[in-house]
């Protein structure tokens, strides 16, 4: 008897432990622009390009009892051409054309500079994370050259750990607030227009 109880005990146990380790999770997020831009160009040409400045395409762990083991990724083949597409369409609501080379066109060149997913560190359970997105912008049009930075940032509280389809929107919500905030800028498309 004391035995089964001492089997049952130990199964009990392993299941709980297993329960708090969590896979790796490589998303593959989907930015929209989410906002009404208004035209300010003519159909001028604007050469866009998208490149990824982060220094690893790991955004953090998912935590739990092994948070080296819960990788969350997302790869820059998968997100950039995906950022190229949400870019060109962004310069063309604000009424330019986007082109891959024409001579003495303004440039518009967005960066990737941050993705971040942090979960608390302690505790076997992940019951909230803090998933953040910054891009840089840099305009040049003849002699007139700006930059900005813009971020977003969602703490969001979890009953129970987050699957890879909640954690895929949730990076997929803030890196369109982002992006958004980019192209509502005035100053880009003011010098764009130049």
């Amino acid at each position: 008897m004391l035995q089964r109880l001492l089997f049952g005990l130990i199964t009990v146990t392993s299941l709980t432990l297993v329960g708090c380790a969590h896979s790796p999770q490589q998303l593959n997020p989907e930015p929209k622009l989410t906002a009404q831009l208004a035209p300010v160009g003519h159909g001028q040409p604007v050469v866009v390009r998208v490149v990824d400045g982060r220094p690893s395409p790991t955004l953090g762990t998912r935590g739990g009892l092994y948070p080296e083991t819960s990788a969350i990724t997302v790869q820059g083949a998968q997100i950039l051409p995906k950022l190229q597409a949400q870019a060109e369409a962004a310069v063309r609501l604000l009424g330019f054309t986007p082109t891959s080379n024409a001579m003495n066109a303004p440039q518009l060149t967005v960066t990737l500079a941050e993705l971040k997913y942090q979960s608390p560190k302690e505790g076997m359970y992940v019951t909230e994370a803090t998933i953040g997105a910054t891009f840089r912008s840099d305009v040049q049009n003849a002699n007139r050259r700006y930059s900005g930075r813009y971020g977003a940032s969602l703490d969001q509280r979890f009953g129970m750990a987050p699957n890879q389809e909640t954690n895929t929107k949730l990076v997929s919500d803030v890196l369109s607030d982002a992006l958004t905030r980019l192209f509502k800028d005035p100053t880009v498309g003011q010098i764009l227009g130049e």
